[in-house]
């Protein structure tokens, strides 16, 4: 199967991101191989489920993520600001959530982070990658090029990949230089000489995200090996299959 899809936090387009729900309706369809997740940590330095800094936009929290233990950000609903079908919808642990994938999904795991936020975040995430023994079925990503060099000086099989917005001339250098297996772009900035250069190289590119079935398959007659990122799987199914 080419450009093959990967259910961006979950099936989000339909469910809450980054929840259960979303990752159980994307294992629902076969043809999703891959799920993109963000991961931060709790004050308690638990690794949780979320992209916002905040939780103010995904459940009825309010306040930086990191301030919050675990057990405070388990009593929040995570579900009702998408519907209320999803009222019971609680945050999911990194573990949580790799015990669900296992044997199921590869993980395309962004760890969030600005600045020193979260000290030893990638150090307690690749433990519990490590621990469910799926190391080769997942990448850890960041904008961060220091939380992936830092992966590499403990974690050398678990491989990365940098997160870009733009197309630096010297971004399959740079990727080079970070021992990066896996490029994380925007579908505006990816060409087809950029993804054949990629894969010459043994990098995997991710397009993101596309929601709409002409822009993938654009996306998709640039190279065949291209993941596109999707909130909608079922759209994915309706241009690509």
């Amino acid at each position: 199967m080419n450009n093959l899809c990967v259910a961006h936090r979950g099936f989000s387009g339909k469910a809450p991101e980054n929840t259960m729900a979303a990752m159980q309706m994307a294992m629902q369809f076969p043809f999703v191989q891959w799920v993109e997740v963000d991961v931060q940590l709790s004050k308690d330095g638990i690794p949780v489920l979320i992209h916002d800094f905040t939780l103010n936009r995904t459940t009825n929290g309010r306040g930086p993520v990191r301030e919050k233990t675990l057990a405070e950000l388990k009593q929040l609903d995570a579900g009702s600001w998408k519907s209320r079908v999803f009222r019971e919808e609680r945050l999911i642990t990194l573990e949580e959530f790799l015990k669900a994938a296992c044997g199921r999904l590869r993980a395309n795991i962004e760890i969030k982070t600005q600045g020193n936020m979260y000290p030893g975040i990638e150090e307690k995430v690749v433990a519990e990658i490590k621990r469910h023994q799926m190391e080769h079925d997942v990448v850890l990503t960041s904008f961060e090029p220091r939380i992936l060099a830092r992966i590499k000086e403990t974690a050398r099989g678990i491989r990365t990949g940098l997160i870009i917005e733009g197309r630096p001339k010297d971004l399959l250098l740079r990727l080079q230089l970070l021992r990066c297996s896996f490029l994380s772009i925007s579908h505006r900035h990816l060409t087809a000489e950029l993804a054949s250069r990629a894969a010459k190289l043994g990098i995997t590119v991710m397009a993101w995200t596309i929601d709409d079935a002409r822009t993938m398959q654009r996306v998709a007659a640039l190279h065949k090996d291209i993941l596109i990122c999707t909130n909608r799987p079922d759209i994915w199914q309706e241009a690509m299959l």
